[in-house]
């Protein structure tokens, strides 16, 4: 049967993307919103007290709606056909929605420390460990990182980066968390790394610090990295994150963001992992995993002096929960 050309196409899923505003965890739920082709209305919310104290488990006791802070974007009627979450903040407000709209497909990224009965999927990364019938696991975090994206990026970044000798090195600096420690001696100790590279290689460097980076730690670097070829991106607009990436030859991340290192390793480019002081048993079994699938190699102060090529797995994790989302749809629409 031929199709007719004449059919009124359905309308395309409505999607929400309900986030607390982190703008990393917001870019994991963005990517599978992307990944889904869809555009999302995104919701930021806030909640008052009590609810903000509140467990999950018991806020949603108290209908975490009408908890909401005023500042925050509504959350009302008619509901969305797809309903993307994460953080702690959104685990109840999530549920609930899906409580009142059974047509919902309510997805919640990372471990809601919740029943994941509450959702239709909950995406969690495989060191979190936990599993469910409806639990996808994910070796790293989702992300917005694409070929096509990349390229258009690099064709933005193309002239910035032009009086940089090859091989280009992209740096991705987060900085200190609740487990890791990032200080400016921290940082000379790694910049003073990526200048013996230098040396030895004759790369040079596309810096992209984070907003946890930190100003002391942006000076120490910049002082450490004097005389070495390199763009140290100033905050300034716009951000060359994904053109930096787009342009890399290889790629030198910090361990502290799980986050950084996907989308890194999404590139399908040589990915070195710098270890900073500290850790923690989740992070140390993702970078172990990461490691042992062949996406990273470490970069060892002292010892890392050359750039080797290697042809990195791949790992698609968003196209793979957006085909599970794809596979709800169909079964709703049934």
């Amino acid at each position: 049967m031929r199709n007719n050309p004449n059919a009124i196409s359905p309308p395309a899923p409505r999607c929400w993307v309900v986030t607390d505003g982190n703008a990393g965890m917001e870019n994991q739920c963005l990517g599978l919103a992307e990944a889904l082709g869809i555009t999302p209305e995104v919701k930021r919310i806030r909640l008052r007290t009590p609810w903000e104290w509140l467990p999950p488990r018991l806020a949603i006791r108290f209908n975490p709606l009408a908890g909401l802070d005023a500042g925050a974007d509504a959350l009302l009627p008619p509901w969305p056909d797809v309903l993307i979450a994460t953080g702690r903040r959104t685990v109840a407000v999530c549920a609930m929605i899906k409580r009142l709209s059974a047509r919902t497909i309510a997805v919640q990224i990372q471990n809601p420390h919740f029943p994941v009965s509450g959702f239709d999927l909950v995406v969690a990364p495989a060191h979190d460990r936990l599993s469910g019938a409806n639990v996808l696991n994910t070796l790293g975090a989702l992300h917005r990182v694409t070929r096509v994206r990349l390229d258009e990026a690099a064709e933005t970044f193309r002239s910035a980066l032009s009086e940089l000798k090859r091989p280009l090195v992209a740096v991705l600096i987060g900085g200190a968390n609740g487990v890791y420690r990032m200080d400016a001696k921290v940082m000379r100790q790694f910049s003073e790394a990526l200048r013996d590279l230098a040396k030895s290689t004759g790369c040079s460097f596309a810096i992209t610090p984070s907003r946890r980076t930190g100003a002391d730690n942006i000076a120490a670097q910049r002082e450490a990295l004097a005389g070495t070829p390199h763009l140290l991106w100033d905050g300034s607009e716009p951000n060359p994150y994904f053109g930096y990436l787009g342009l890399a030859d290889a790629v030198i991340v910090t361990c502290d963001s799980v986050n950084m290192v996907s989308e890194a390793c999404a590139t399908q480019k040589p990915v070195y992992v710098y270890d900073l002081p500290g850790g923690s048993a989740k992070f140390n079994a993702f970078h172990r995993a990461m490691r042992d699938a062949g996406a990273v190699r470490p970069f060892i102060a002292g010892h890392t002096k050359t750039l080797e090529s290697w042809t990195p797995p791949t790992i698609d994790d968003t196209a793979k929960v957006a085909r599970a989302v794809k596979r709800l749809l169909i079964i709703r629409n049934n």
